[in-house]
């Protein structure tokens, strides 16, 4: 029992100093990272935000993952029907708490889609209480998650919705996934999944889209570094390309006809768009 023992301790022992060994690499990493955003470029409020979003991600790292479905795409003509949200804790990949609520509508155009028949929506729920400890959630997260942010975010701070004035970052857009996974650039919720070993049971409900987020948070060994690489600047591009090789445009995540109209475009941080194999331009979309 003694021998057993001993053995215990030692594997406990080169168990924490693995996990030691790995906290010195990322406070070590996260130094270097922030020095590398002091010293880049001549915008140095946007270098001093980089920093500091570093430190907080690092200290602190509760996220707020958040998912809406909606009875159609234009929040100035449909209304959020779902709100679903899980508060994750980055740094020990738990799940602190986990929400989700309905917003009642008279009809829901998106009914095929997201299976919530509008009548359910009216019946008696403690709305206002739900509204409330979602806002508690927010207050309590330093970032927010959503795949597809651009389009999540635009529904908060209209109707019963308040706004969210935390940063978000796009789990399809922002994150760059590890090239192993043999993922699309810009991944579904289901792909990146399946991609981490989650098994996928159903779609297009709030609640069970957060969940899948989360759980490939959980398995993502290098998390801390992609939200970090997440949180960097980004400014929007035009692809310089001819009509024959646009596919590479379509391979890099550019989309077409949306954020600049007639050409493939897309916000990218200034270290990914050195190592494009086409040129690109600035867009400024205020001038």
């Amino acid at each position: 029992m003694g021998l057993w023992i001993k053995v215990f301790e030692v594997e406990e022992e080169q168990n924490q100093q693995k996990v030691s060994e790995q906290l010195n690499f990322l406070n070590f990493k996260i130094d270097n990272e922030k020095k590398k955003y002091l010293k880049r470029g001549s915008n140095s409020s946007s270098n001093e935000e980089s920093a500091e979003n570093l430190q907080i991600l690092h200290h602190h790292s509760n996220i707020l993952i958040l998912d809406t479905e909606t009875t159609g795409l234009d929040n100035q003509n449909d209304h959020c029907i779902e709100v679903g949200s899980i508060l994750f804790n980055v740094k020990s990949r738990s799940v602190l708490a986990q929400q989700s609520f309905l917003l009642p509508v008279e009809k829901n155009n998106a009914e095929k889609i997201n299976n919530i028949p509008a009548e359910i929506t009216r019946l008696q729920q403690p709305l206002f209480e739900a509204i409330k400890y979602f806002e508690s959630l927010v207050n309590v997260s330093d970032f927010i998650v959503a795949h597809n942010a651009e389009f999540d975010m635009k529904w908060f701070g209209m109707n019963r919705l308040p706004p969210i004035e935390k940063k978000w970052i796009c789990s399809m857009d922002d994150i760059s996934w590890p090239v192993d996974k043999q993922l699309k650039t810009r991944p579904s919720v289901r792909d990146l999944a399946l991609a981490y070993g989650v098994p996928v049971w159903s779609a297009h409900r709030a609640l069970t889209d957060c969940i899948y987020i989360a759980e490939v948070f959980k398995r993502c060994a290098e998390l801390e570094q992609l939200l970090i690489k997440a949180l960097e600047p980004k400014v929007l591009v035009r692809a310089e390309i001819s009509y024959e090789k646009r596919y590479l445009a379509k391979i890099a995540g550019f989309r077409w006809n949306e954020a600049v109209k007639g050409s493939w475009s897309r916000k990218m941080n200034r270290r990914d768009i050195e190592k494009l194999e086409f040129p690109v331009c600035e867009v400024d979309l205020n001038e």
